[in-house]
């Protein structure tokens, strides 16, 4: 089907029947023992597929196991922390589980890290022991001497690559091993452990502290949130069963899973469900339309800007992707629009596609779920089961009614311990119970919760509070706008107006001018929104989960 035909409407799902969230499929216990579970039942289901080459429900039990051995050996014991420096690969998956099977704490760094970036998270996190893509080993020896570690875990992306892959294998998953000098080869490691041989006996209990993410927010360094195994089960439960995740589901891991998003739908979800997981290294278009071809993948959490450029692909509708069932998807840059959500649909072959979620680190994200048969389109979907919100004023605390603006608080069995050695900055955001999320947002008559901005980064326009998202949104409906960051600046008079960071589509570089811009903007949205000042640029800073740094357009 042509990506250019558009149904008249999505397809339809029979009404969502989501259980009580303490009902977990297998019981209360922490993901590893779902994976334990389902590689006594199912041995030989492929748990991962990297590049066609299947790593079963035994193996990724088998290798935790011996992972945690070692760690053992070298004196990491419950409550240590253990960093992860690496991209989306199987031994990523790996060494998370055999963390967590000893009671030690995954501490996942950004692969995108700078050298100060990841001195400062391994000094915070205290870590004498680390899991590193061999790629990234000069960045880590650049800082190693002003860190705690002691251990080096090496690996290379290549590693476990197939003879004759399945789908198309980034370049750089291709570049020669080196083995560097005065750290283990994992996989080495993981292979010289006995077979069999039992991990060291520990208990683990739900509230243990289970990983440590670090929050990038708007002011300040990042702050390692500390979330427990029960954190993380009921969230994967939750999500799981609001989105329809099945055990015969094929899905698709694109999104890095070293951020709270992709960790949830890339790696704990199949653990939850006994899924089988197609990983990517990283988003190639052309990979992505052979994947879902050839694995018969029916379940993909994507970004909105992916399934655009899967459709731009020469030949893309050439591929056949009836297999896929269900594709939640997140605003990045492109916001997911029930006509972009329309076309996808009907290239698919039917597939039903929707904003994903609302959520944060410090709830280990999913506070929402779009029911696929009451999609709102402009909401971020209904408060997921057992996730309770208020919206309360910013300046006096006081609840906000039905439809009203105001700070989104949330309390469920997802909220976080706190804050690793912040106690302070613990006091402030959780309170009672209650995280109080720093954003804006409300919630309708019908339990739908729109986000609508951080406060701090809330612009004040002549007493009129505008949020970038908003704007953002709104600018992207400009034919030559690619995307877009707004923020603000001083205005003598006004207090503050709005300035535009734009990225323009490739053919129209070298005619929309600022001017056309601010004039359009005029046209399209109230005046105290639209943009004084615009700025063009070839790329936005983002994060590597893709979050656009508003903080650094200001400099």
């Amino acid at each position: 089907m042509s990506p250019q035909a558009l149904p008249a409407s999505l397809p339809s799902a029979p009404a969502a029947t989501v259980p009580d969230p303490s009902r977990y499929r297998h019981g209360a216990l922490p993901l590893h023992e779902y994976l334990r579970r389902h590689a006594r039942e199912q041995p030989d289901r492929a748990a991962f597929i990297w590049y066609g080459r299947a790593l079963s429900y035994r193996e990724l039990d088998a290798w935790s196991d011996a992972f945690a051995q070692r760690l053992a050996a070298l004196g990491v014991r419950a409550g240590d922390r253990v960093a992860l420096f690496l991209n989306n690969c199987p031994q990523y998956v790996v060494a998370h589980f055999g963390i967590q099977k000893l009671g030690a704490v995954v501490g996942p760094c950004g692969p995108l890290f700078k050298a100060a970036e990841l001195q400062y998270q391994l000094c915070d996190l205290g870590a004498r022991v680390i899991v590193v893509a061999e790629n990234l080993m000069p960045i880590l020896e650049s800082v190693r001497s002003q860190t705690a570690i002691e251990q080096v875990f090496c690996t290379h992306y290549g590693d476990l690559l197939p003879a004759e892959p399945t789908f198309a294998v980034p370049e750089e998953l291709r570049t020669p091993r080196t083995r560097p000098a005065g750290t283990i080869d994992l996989l080495e490691a993981i292979a010289g452990v006995a077979p069999g041989a039992p991990v060291p006996a520990h208990e683990t209990h739900l509230d243990d502290l289970a990983l440590m993410t670090y929050t990038s927010g708007t002011t300040g360094m990042p702050k390692g949130a500390m979330l427990s195994h029960r954190n993380v089960l009921f969230k994967t439960g939750v999500t799981a069963d609001c989105n329809d995740v099945r055990g015969d589901d094929v899905m698709l891991a694109i999104a890095p899973v070293y951020h709270i998003a992709g960790m949830l739908m890339g790696i704990d979800a199949t653990l939850y469900a006994g899924a089988t997981t197609v990983l990517m290294y990283r988003f190639d278009p052309l990979a992505v339309l052979q994947a879902i071809e050839r694995h018969r993948v029916t379940w993909w959490y994507s970004m909105a800007p992916m399934n655009v450029a899967v459709m731009q692909v020469p030949g893309a509708a050439d591929f056949d992707l009836r297999s896929l069932r269900m594709n939640p998807a997140t605003s990045f840059g492109i916001t997911l629009t029930e006509p972009l959500a329309r076309q996808w649909s009907a290239f698919a072959g039917g597939a039903r596609c929707h904003e994903a979620a609302y959520g944060l680190s410090e709830t280990h994200t999913c506070d929402t779920w779009m029911p696929a048969d009451a999609v709102r389109w402009g909401t971020h979907g209904r408060l997921a089961p057992g996730v309770q919100c208020r919206i309360l004023d910013p300046d006096t605390g006081s609840e906000r009614p039905v439809g009203e603006p105001g700070e989104i608080t949330l309390r469920s069995p997802g909220n976080f311990l706190g804050y690793w050695n912040k106690p302070e900055a613990t006091a402030a955001t959780l309170r009672d119970g209650w995280v109080h999320t720093g954003d804006m947002g409300r919630v309708d008559a019908d339990g739908y919760l729109t986000f609508m901005g951080r406060f701090k980064e809330m612009i004040k326009v002549s007493g009129y509070s505008v949020f970038p998202e908003e704007v953002e949104t709104l600018l992207i409906r400009h034919p030559d706008i690619a995307a877009a960051a707004v923020i603000g600046v001083s205005d003598p008079t006004r207090g503050e107006v709005v300035k535009a960071v734009i990225v323009t589509r490739p053919d129209a570089r070298a005619s929309l001018t600022a001017e056309a811009v601010i004039a359009w903007s005029r046209e399209n949205m109230s005046a105290y929104k639209a943009p004084r000042f615009v700025e063009f640029r070839d790329a936005l800073p983002m994060t590597g989960a893709g979050k656009v740094l508003r903080r650094l357009l200001k400099s």
